[in-house]
Parts: structure tokens; sequence; C-alpha cells
């Protein structure tokens, strides 16, 4: 049985009450929001799982909101079917993208998949304790600034730790740069978007050169993805 907490932020009450009752029927706990402050006013009470998203919403719209979800599993849900709309979410953050209108099964499916791949059902990646993220064999401690392979050891940069933490804790699943250079600005602030490349270069031969596999994929028109082997 899940427990896990969606949060669904659509306007449409027809489309919400089928999302809320389809998700409530696989017992996710699941809360509304009707707008975009809403969505934000919801957000400070408590962090969901995984986010539903309109992108036709009042107020702020679904662009607007998604680089303000900080890092939550985001599905977008919109009529827009164009690549570039679905390129541009994904560059910003979401996980999916989903065209209206859906078969219920299938995004059912989709939400119980990214939940599976950030580790919430299966323990893909694991935090052992506070700085460690484990994926696989690999092992990343980002207060010593170290990534192990097995029992081989590799120094790593400031920014490549805080870039491969990043991407352990979403293995599998495509990170945006833009998502990427956000999440780091606070404790990397060095790092550019011209910069950023260089630096996942970086991080992928000294991976490399332990046990020849590239674990880190880059996704066309998206940003990176982390692969444990």
């Amino acid at each position: 049985m899940s427990s896990y907490k969606v949060m669904i932020v659509e306007d449409d009450v027809n489309i919400g009450n089928m999302l809320q009752e389809a998700l409530e029927l696989e017992s996710y706990i699941v809360t509304r929001a009707y707008s975009g402050t809403e969505a934000l006013m919801l957000l400070e009470k408590g962090r969901p799982d995984i986010i539903l998203l309109d992108l036709m919403l009042p107020g702020l719209s679904g662009e607007e909101l998604i680089t303000r979800f900080n890092g939550i599993l985001t599905i977008v849900l919109s009529a827009k079917s164009d690549i570039d709309s679905k390129i541009n979410l994904l560059k910003k953050g979401a996980c999916d993208y989903v065209t209206k209108p859906f078969a219920l099964a299938e995004l059912l499916a989709r939400i119980e998949a990214h939940l599976r791949l950030m580790g919430t059902n299966t323990g893909n990646a694991s935090s052992l304790e506070e700085g460690i993220v484990k994926v696989g064999d690999i092992s990343l401690d980002t207060n010593l600034m170290t990534v192990s392979i097995g029992e081989q050891e590799i120094n790593l940069t400031r920014t490549e730790s805080a870039i491969l933490n990043i991407l352990m804790l979403n293995p599998n699943r495509p990170i945006g740069r833009s998502t990427i250079l956000d999440r780091i600005s606070v404790s990397t602030p060095d790092c550019t978007e011209r910069s950023l490349k260089q630096h996942i270069c970086n991080v992928r031969k000294k991976l490399q050169q332990v046990d020849n596999i590239d674990h880190i994929e880059a996704i066309y028109g998206i940003g990176f993805q982390f692969h444990a082997s």
C-alpha cells in the first residue's frame, strides 16, 4: 500500500477530482491546489513526494511555478504537445511531461515508476548517513568530497562532488542543466553554464578510469543522467 504524498495543481475541478479519486484508490495521500499561489502556500506546510502540474493556472503559471519546487518530482500535465514546450519544461525541472488527454492507467504507472527511480520504493539511491549517497556499488561522501567504487576511492573537487550528489540522488532520471546549476548555486557559485559541461566531463573520466563504465549520460536538449552500471 502506498503512503506517498501527491499534490495536484490543477484548476479544472473535474480533472482534479478524477485524479484525486484514482490516486486515493491507490492509497496515495492527496492534496489539491487550484492556483499557483495556493500551491506555494501548501508547500510551506509540507513537501509532497511528487507534484502533478497543469500549466494554465490562475495567477502564477505552471512554467513559473516549476522553478520554485526545489527539486520535487514534477509531472507536467498539459494540452501543449509541441516538442519545444516539452524540452523547455524538462530543462526547468520537470521529470516527465504527459499530454492531455491522457490514459489514467499510464499516468499512474509513470508516477509509480518515477518514485521507484528516485529510490523511494526500492532504495536505488540511499543515504547511509548524513553526506553519504550510495547507488549500486558507488558511494559518494560529500563531506570528504570522495567517491568510492568498490574498494577504490577517488578525490573530487567541491563542484564535482556537488554535481555528482544531485545526479546520484536521481539515478536513471534526466536532470536539466538549469536544475543542476540552481541546486549547486549556494555551495559552488563559481560553476556556470559554460563550465558545467567540463566539470561533468571530469567526473565521467574519473569514474570511468576505475571500472571502465561511463556512468553519466548526456541527454540531448535536456541535461545529464546517472547510471550505476
